[in-house]
């Protein structure tokens, strides 16, 4: 068993998948874990696991996890994110709905209603080892990368980020072919 943080957090992202599953929950891994599960490999050590969910399915999902040994913490309001805890490890759900045009935006909180990338929910899935797991598009990734300290004023511009960006924009040239498959979820 591996028992490194990485491990322990490759083992939560499975535990999450198995509970969404069993609940009909569609779920999309998003932030550093994203990128590795679209490159294929643990590229860094992960501070928590990020995920993307549709709000009206939190309440159910949470259920869910609550029967698994998560834990939730208080963290941003409870329409936009859910925060978890297991394992000593931070798991987040940040919540989305579709707006009356059908985008993808801001379940809730104070940018409730604001557009996600416009391809955020393009049909991927990412691979590490023999673990498959939905994941945010590529591209759509990069932007929330770029954009977040112009959404978010005050909020930084990461080292990590930048290091992210160059590696999801060089896995995405031509000459080379990312390890992704599509698989198509329905939409909450």
């Amino acid at each position: 068993m591996d028992t490194s943080r990485a491990g322990r957090q490759l083992r939560l992202i499975a535990e999450v998948l198995a509970a969404s599953a069993g609940c009909g929950v569609p779920v999309w891994l998003r932030g550093g874990w994203a990128m590795d599960f679209f490159l294929g490999e643990v590229t860094r050590d992960h501070r928590d696991i990020d995920w993307f969910a549709w709000v009206d399915d939190a309440e159910r999902l949470g259920a869910e996890l609550a029967g698994r040994g998560y834990r939730r913490v208080a963290g941003l309001p409870p329409e936009q994110q859910v925060d978890l805890v297991k394992d000593g490890e931070d798991l987040s759900f940040n919540l989305l709905r579709r707006d009356a045009s059908g985008r993808v935006v801001v379940g809730g909180g104070l940018w409730a209603g604001s557009p996600w990338p416009q391809d955020l929910l393009e049909p991927h899935t990412g691979r590490i080892g023999d673990l498959l797991c939905p994941i945010i598009a590529p591209r759509a990734q990069i932007e929330i990368k770029r954009m977040m300290p112009v959404w978010v004023p005050g909020s930084p511009r990461r080292p990590k980020d930048a290091e992210d960006i160059a590696r999801l924009e060089a896995a995405l040239t031509p000459d080379r072919t990312p390890g992704l498959r599509t698989l198509s979820f329905e939409d909450g």
